[in-house]
């Protein structure tokens, strides 16, 4: 394998969510409420990927970066390409929200 195409491949930037949580980020939990309510990480809130739309020209309004996270990653993912068409500009796929909790405390 190539140089350039390991790099392609494999190289990733590392996020800090402490220091973005720090800074005023917002966590966006996009699971379901009855799945936020069984468990979730203080301070976020609870937008169903299926709502995500009905709230982009809030989370516009804030001018703060937002932080996606679900039950594995696949609709926290999902939920950065929705924001991103949405306009919002710096959006952050925090994955599973167990995992971003221990990464943000």
């Amino acid at each position: 394998m190539t140089d350039l195409f390991k790099f392609l491949l494999f190289w990733r930037n590392p996020v800090n969510f402490k220091e973005l949580v720090d800074n005023g980020a917002l966590i966006v939990d996009v699971r379901t409420p009855g799945e936020y309510k069984s468990g979730h990480i203080q301070g976020s809130v609870n937008i169903p990927l299926n709502k995500l739309n009905d709230s982009i020209a809030m989370l516009r309004k804030r001018s703060k970066p937002v932080i996606t996270c679900c039950a594995s990653g696949m609709r926290s993912a999902s939920a950065v390409y929705v924001l991103k068409a949405g306009g919002i500009e710096e959006v952050y796929n925090g994955g599973a929200w167990k995992k971003l909790s221990r990464r943000t405390g």
